[in-house]
């Protein structure tokens, strides 16, 4: 396992769990020690890692997805020999996974993508893992993927490049659902009644339609903190909305649901707008419309 963040290490530790061998390596060597303490074997390169695997190995990347992974790749590529499985379980955009596996496969190197879901809740609960591989390296890893994922929840959705591209698509319905979440809840907020939002979180969970796991989460969340206080508003994006909308663009599929999803996150991130103040230069230019200057907001 190359890299002991909060997924990579819990993934570690149920693998071990589950009788498998683990090697462990990270740029930390703090990560590395408590995997060790966890039961994984240590390692303190790339190279000494491929030194403690018997081939063919399998390699499983859970670093940040973009120039780190193709760097990663890169290094293996001159360390591992033919036969080997490299698993690419991050969030990599799918359009690089097929590049990378032309030219890992050139060197005689399989690369198999694993979009991986499940958060720090995975460790206990499983992970679902979508994967795109070829039938022969899916068969060999079986073992590995039984232990990460509950029942059910591991499947082979295509080649390379496949697994990434339906993580990507899982991400962005994801982006829609927390968006008309966070609209419902904000909608109760500002009514005329003095509504426990935790209280009806809550309720909600038990056959409503519009329950889910995040559900869940948000009633987790606000029976800890009913009014969201300790939160401020801005909401971060790692890239598959992006991806995914644009893949809605080039294929002229309407996805309406992920475009504002994404724009409200966009949103979130400003300390003002400069369109709001351009709408209120407006008004003010054609109706005379009060406007409010900046020392009165």
């Amino acid at each position: 396992m190359v890299g002991l963040g909060k997924m990579g290490a819990n993934m570690s530790l149920r693998l071990v769990r589950g009788g498998h061998e683990v090697v462990a390596y990270d740029v930390n060597p703090a990560a590395i020690a408590k995997s060790v303490d966890e039961g994984a074997v240590g390692a303190s390169s790339l190279e000494d890692m491929a030194s403690k695997l018997e081939a063919p190995r399998v390699v499983w990347l859970m670093v940040p997805a973009g120039a780190i992974t193709r760097s990663t790749m890169e290094s293996l590529s001159t360390i591992l020999t033919p036969g080997d499985i490299v698993i690419d379980g991050g969030n990599s955009r799918y359009t690089d996974t097929v590049e990378r596996a032309s030219w890992l496969f050139a060197k005689g190197l399989s690369l198999v993508d694993a979009g991986t879901s499940g958060g720090i809740w995975g460790l206990e609960a499983g992970y679902c893992l979508m994967i795109g591989a070829d039938e022969e390296e899916f068969e060999r890893l079986r073992p590995l993927f039984e232990t990460l994922a509950p029942a059910h929840g591991y499947v082979r959705v295509g080649p390379p490049g496949a697994g990434h591209f339906v993580k990507m698509v899982h991400n962005a319905i994801e982006y829609g659902l927390m968006q008309a979440y966070g609209e419902g809840f904000e909608l109760m907020r500002a009514s005329e009644f003095d509504l426990d939002l935790a209280q009806v979180a809550e309720v909600w969970r038990h056959g409503s339609v519009v329950r889910s796991w995040l559900l869940d989460l948000l009633a987790s969340a606000l029976a800890e903190d009913p009014q969201l206080e300790r939160l401020t508003d801005h909401v971060a994006d790692s890239g598959e909305g992006r991806w995914a909308l644009g893949e809605a663009i080039d294929r002229a599929v309407p996805a309406p649901a992920l475009a504002t999803a994404l724009f409200a996150r966009f949103a979130s991130r400003q300390e003002e707008s400069f369109s709001g103040k351009v709408l209120a230069a407006l008004r003010k230019e054609f109706g005379g419309h009060a406007v409010k200057p900046p020392e009165q907001q």
